[in-house]
């Protein structure tokens, strides 16, 4: 199963470091960032959760919840979390998944042949409360993932929602905004762009972020 922008989330229950976890009973109302690890005790997923694990207030702080996934099982989930904590001194306050029969990595086509038939690769889904899938990056499992770049993308994708606004190129929180192209009635341009806006040409117009 392919999954693309705008596609529902598939539901799923599984055994995880906390136990059974019903998918979406546990995501609630909240946005998810559902990423996959190749194998527990590896050293790039390691780094991985414990920078995940000390983004816990920027991710509460947008109403995110992070969610893990390996196919090992949960009582070695359990050890790795020791590691992890040792090694990357944090705390993690988040569940990984133990699909050990590949369910939920087969919902979610996070097992990719020609990179091993076995394990999955470096899958992440970014699932908004309505569980829409609003972004997925795959990375090769030889690369650890930006985390930044998740949270970059987290604060693009809730700002545009409130408001009529896309992000231009490595927009980060704070920078001007650009008015879609959609919008063209001045009086609904005066009301929804009340700082007014700047055009380089008729349909690159950038105008201060919404909010701030």
């Amino acid at each position: 199963m392919t999954l693309r922008l705008g596609d529902t989330a598939p539901d799923f229950e599984q055994d995880s470091s906390i136990g059974k976890l019903h998918f979406y009973d546990w995501a609630g109302d909240a946005w998810v960032v559902l990423f996959s690890h190749p194998a527990d005790f590896t050293p790039v997923c390691t780094t991985e959760l414990g920078l995940t694990a000390k983004l816990k207030p920027e991710f509460d702080k947008r109403n995110v919840k992070a969610l893990a996934l390996s196919v090992d099982p949960a009582d070695k989930h359990q050890a790795w979390i020791a590691d992890i904590e040792q090694t990357q001194h944090t705390v993690v306050g988040f569940p990984i998944i133990a699909d050990q029969d590949r369910s939920v990595s087969t919902l979610y086509d996070m097992i990719h042949p020609q990179a091993s038939a076995t394990a999955t690769v470096r899958s992440l889904f970014i699932i908004d409360p309505a569980k829409k899938v609003r972004l997925t990056i795959t990375y090769p499992m030889s690369t650890g993932r930006n985390f930044d770049e998740v949270l970059r993308v987290i604060d693009a994708l809730q700002l545009s929602d409130k408001y009529t606004v896309a992000t231009p190129g490595n927009w980060k929180d704070g920078d001007d905004v650009i008015i879609p192209l959609t919008v063209q009635d001045p009086e609904v341009l005066a009301q929804k762009y009340p700082k007014g806006f700047t055009a380089e040409r008729p349909y690159l117009r950038l105008t201060p972020q919404p909010g701030k």
